[in-house]
């Protein structure tokens, strides 16, 4: 057993990753730690040492079988097996596999979160010249709230994530559809059929990709004692220590609520009248600096069409009081045939993101809820929505 102290921004999900382990082997020599919500900074926790991956030589394996299989380097494979090599295989032959390489720059390693944003994202634009990143402010607690810009086209498509704390799993999917854009324009590839090279010849994707990165960090992390709001959350979320189901911003606001779109008939439907988990619309429209800055910036590109992203229930909400324009369903079911998500007529919601921009600029505008279940959707959905958010989105710039 080795001994790992706690760290803040650890989880159980983060440190099972980072050591190659299962969780349930981390609980099996922790069971305290199934019994609270969150780990604790100054925690101590023993972990099993990870047990090497093992691999017996099959008749046919080749190196290049071998790297492509298991996605490892043929040099690591070397340094860990002395006397393997290209020309020197012997079948039969037990070797230990080194540690895969990662596919992409956007891995789930736990949860993800403001800090993992923040990393992929430059990574993505050191890599990729086509990608742009700067912020359009900050949130309460002062994190950036980010943007990443691909293509140079005149037509403007603008993609948000994460509004909703608990609804984090929006933010890598969209994420890791920019750097698979930009990985097949470098490479002159086609993307599931689709061609970025003309998506970036005649469109200009803005994606704002963690709207909400306090709520995002109090969903996966929790608070302790010393946290500057510590009192006011514990209130608000009825003296539960776990914030799993939060969707506001840690003033309590939902993000959701905030735009001015019939505002004060959302906040009499919703009939929250003080800070809570969620539906609580603030004192006014854009009180917040998350839904400010997102509205500014909105206003700043003036796009042709948004999608704001959300989970869960794969539905594309496309309607708002009859203000959207007469092709709004005609792409609704384009989304929906890509995705295999259907296109919904929603009634009776107002103070939305997408409800403001159509209400404000007459343009198609769309709600996508991603995935199916509960929220926080299951890590182990990731490579399926984010799937399904790449060919939304891929759908809307071809369009």
């Amino acid at each position: 057993m080795q001994q790992h102290t706690v760290r803040k921004g650890d989880t159980l999900q983060r440190i099972a990753a980072n050591k190659g382990l299962a969780i349930n082997t981390i609980l099996s020599a922790n069971p305290w730690a199934a019994l609270q919500p969150y780990l604790i900074p100054g925690q101590m926790l023993y972990l099993p040492f990870s047990p090497r991956r093992r691999y017996a030589i099959q008749p046919g394996d080749t190196m290049n079988r071998l790297k492509n299989m298991f996605h490892i380097s043929e040099k690591a494979l070397e340094d860990m097996n002395p006397g393997i090599s290209s020309s020197h295989l012997p079948e039969g032959r037990t070797i230990v596999l080194p540690t895969s390489n990662p596919r992409h720059v956007v891995e789930l390693r736990g949860e993800y979160g403001a800090d993992q944003v923040c990393t992929d994202i430059e990574k993505l634009a050191t890599n990729y010249p086509t990608v742009e990143i700067g912020t359009i402010g900050k949130s309460v607690m002062g994190k950036p709230i980010w943007f990443i810009k691909i293509g140079k086209g005149s037509r403007c498509i603008h993609v948000n994530a994460s509004l909703h704390a608990n609804e984090w799993l929006t933010t890598p999917c969209a994420v890791r559809f920019v750097e698979e854009y930009a990985a097949a324009l470098q490479n002159s590839a086609k993307w599931h059929g689709y061609d970025p090279q003309r998506w970036f010849e005649e469109c200009t994707l803005w994606v704002v990709p963690m709207v909400n990165p306090d709520g995002v960090e109090l969903v996966q992390e929790g608070i302790v004692p010393g946290h500057p709001y510590y009192d006011q959350l514990q209130e608000w979320n009825g003296s539960k220590l776990d914030f799993r189901n939060w969707k506001a911003n840690i003033h309590g606001v939902d993000l959701g609520d905030q735009f001015p779109a019939h505002w004060d008939e959302e906040l009499l439907r919703r009939g929250k009248p003080t800070p809570s988990p969620r539906d609580y619309g603030g004192t006014a429209p854009l009180c917040e600096p998350e839904s400010a800055a997102l509205a500014a910036f909105t206003l700043e590109t003036a796009p042709d069409a948004v999608i704001s992203l959300h989970s869960q229930g794969q539905e594309i909400y496309w309607n708002y009081r009859d203000y959207e324009p007469e092709e709004s369903i005609e792409w609704a079911r384009r989304l929906g045939q890509a995705s295999g998500y259907r296109p919904v007529k929603l009634n009776g919601s107002d103070a939305g993101y997408k409800d403001w921009f159509i209400q404000h600029f007459r343009k198609p505008g769309f709600t996508v809820e991603i995935g199916m279940g509960k929220n926080p959707l299951p890590l182990e959905d990731f490579e399926q929505v984010s799937e399904d958010v790449g060919l939304i989105i891929a759908e809307l710039l071809s369009i």
